[in-house]
C-alpha cells in the first residue's frame, strides 16, 4: 500500500471516529469546552503517531488509549483548577467507556448485517428515512402510500431488525 493510500485510510478512520473520540473524551471531562480542547490535542498527537499505527488493526482501542492519556494530561495541567476528577476516576471511567464502545461496534456490526438481510424495498425505505433522513410526508409523497402506511412499514422493519440485532449479539 502506497503512503497517499494509507495517509487516505488514516485520515478517514480519524473523521469516521472523531464523534466517538470526543463522547470517549467528554464521559470523562463533562465539559464540552475542555472535551473539545483535548479532542483536539488527541487529533494532533494521533496524526504524529500514525506511523505507529498497524493497517488492519482496530483504530478505535489505539485512538482510545491516546485520548486517554490526553485526558489524564489534561487533567494534571489542570490540578491547580477546581477539576473534579483525579487520575484513578479517569481511568475507571476510561475503562468503562471503552467497554461500552466495543459493544457498541458489536451492535453496529450486527445492524450492518441485519440490514442487509432486508428486503431490497425495505432496505431502500430504511436509507431514504434514516440516511437521507427524508420526513414520513416525504416518504409517503414519492411512494404514493399514506403516511400511516409509512409509519407501520417503518415500525415493522425497525421491530425486525431489533430482535435480528438481538439474535446476532447472542450469537456472538
Amino acid at each position: 500500500m502506497s503512503d497517499i493510500d494509507s495517509t487516505e485510510q488514516f485520515v478517514q478512520q480519524i473523521t469516521e471516529n472523531q464523534n466517538r473520540l470526543y463522547g470517549y473524551v467528554f464521559s470523562m471531562l463533562g465539559d464540552h469546552t475542555q472535551a473539545a480542547d483535548v479532542l483536539q490535542e488527541t487529533n494532533l498527537v494521533l496524526w504524529r503517531k500514525k506511523s505507529q499505527f498497524r493497517s488492519g488493526e482496530p483504530f478505535l482501542p489505539w485512538a482510545f488509549a491516546i485520548a486517554r492519556f490526553q485526558v489524564l494530561a489534561h487533567v494534571r495541567d489542570r490540578g491547580r483548577d477546581r477539576c473534579v476528577l483525579d487520575g484513578d476516576l479517569v481511568e475507571v471511567l476510561a475503562l468503562e467507556t471503552e467497554k461500552q464502545a466495543e459493544q457498541f461496534e458489536g451492535v453496529r456490526r450486527a445492524l450492518h448485517g441485519c440490514i442487509a438481510e432486508l428486503t431490497e424495498t425495505n432496505r431502500d425505505l430504511v436509507r431514504r428515512r434514516y440516511f437521507q433522513s427524508l420526513s414520513i410526508d416525504e416518504l409517503s409523497v414519492s411512494l404514493q402510500r399514506g403516511a400511516s402506511a409509512v409509519k407501520v412499514a417503518l415500525l415493522r422493519i425497525r421491530r425486525k431488525l431489533a430482535d435480528c440485532v438481538e439474535r446476532k449479539m447472542v450469537e456472538a
